[in-house]
């Protein structure tokens, strides 16, 4: 299917092992509007964390900070999160359980150790190596989760390869398996955009088709719009070197299913805050969250 994801037993196990209330939760009886709490969509992008990045990359510092906050908020809507990234599935047929629950980011410069919590869904050892994006949703959860109220995170891995319909068909997977659900569930995308957006982009120099694809996608996650999101096409992203096409389809397609929607997908109760839109490394990095209609 081009996934690791099955999350329903853990995600509730999680919920249970949870050190704190959600104070947030307002609606439950096992619908996913009711479910799912808030979505935070951060960038997949190692110069988040200060020791990679270095003392002189001040350019991450606000993207940096918006991550940190979009985190924040997350945790305090819910202490269950599910993690969606793009990622090498370790082998075929295998699911998310394979998967450690820490790592470092030693492949990326420094070796900053990050845990995915006490989430019952991961090996504390010997499991699969987690991919960069579930790298950076553990140093997410470290970041907002500092006053220790359990935050657990459980790993979605997406193949960057799954075509928009497998994509789809994933997403709606996860909504039906949240639909089964009565605990408040956070979900964090990290994804990133375009890789060709200025002069010195790595993914060969600044492009108009990069930038024009990226103010689509922009602008998109700007209003929930799940139906723009669903029609990105996997060559378009491919050659401008847009790795979260993947994960941001995942989201649509989930969130599509829990109710009505602004922007695209209508829905007037539903709130969206983007907390970032830029470039600052010629990648396109934008931090948002959504926060479904059910729990404004």
């Amino acid at each position: 299917m081009g996934a690791a994801c099955n999350i329903r037993a853990d995600i509730r196990r999680a919920a249970r092992h949870a050190r704190a209330p959600n104070r947030l939760r307002q609606a439950a009886g096992g619908s996913v509007d009711g479910v799912l709490s808030l979505v935070a969509i951060v960038p997949s992008a190692p110069l988040l964390v200060p020791e990679l990045a270095g003392p002189e990359a001040v350019d991450a510092d606000p993207v940096r900070a918006a991550v940190v906050a979009a985190g924040e908020r997350l945790a305090a809507a819910a202490t269950s999160w599910i993690a969606v990234g793009a990622g090498e599935l370790p082998r075929s047929g295998m699911d998310f359980r394979t998967y450690c629950g820490a790592g470092d980011f030693g492949a990326y410069g420094a070796p900053v150790e990050i845990s995915l919590g006490n989430s019952p869904g991961t090996r504390p050892t010997g499991g699969a190596v987690l991919p960069l994006s579930m790298l950076v949703a553990g140093w997410v959860r470290g970041r907002a989760d500092r006053d220790d109220r359990g935050v657990a995170v459980t790993p979605c891995v997406v193949d960057p390869g799954a075509t928009p319909g497998e994509c789809a068909a994933i997403g709606a997977e996860l909504a039906g398996q949240l639909n089964a659900l009565d605990e408040p569930v956070g979900l964090l995308v990290v994804a990133d955009g375009a890789t060709a957006l200025t002069p010195s982009a790595p993914g060969g120099g600044e492009r108009a088709s990069a930038i024009e694809l990226q103010a689509r996608v922009d602008d998109a996650l700007a209003h929930a719009d799940t139906a723009a999101l669903a029609a990105l096409t996997a060559a378009e992203c491919a050659a401008e070197g847009m790795a979260g096409r993947a994960a941001w389809q995942v989201l649509a397609a989930a969130y599509a299913a829990a109710g009505p929607k602004p922007g695209g997908a209508g829905g007037p109760g539903d709130a969206v805050d983007v907390l970032y839109r830029a470039a600052p490394f010629g990648v396109g990095y934008t931090v948002a969250l959504w926060k479904p209609e059910a729990t404004s």
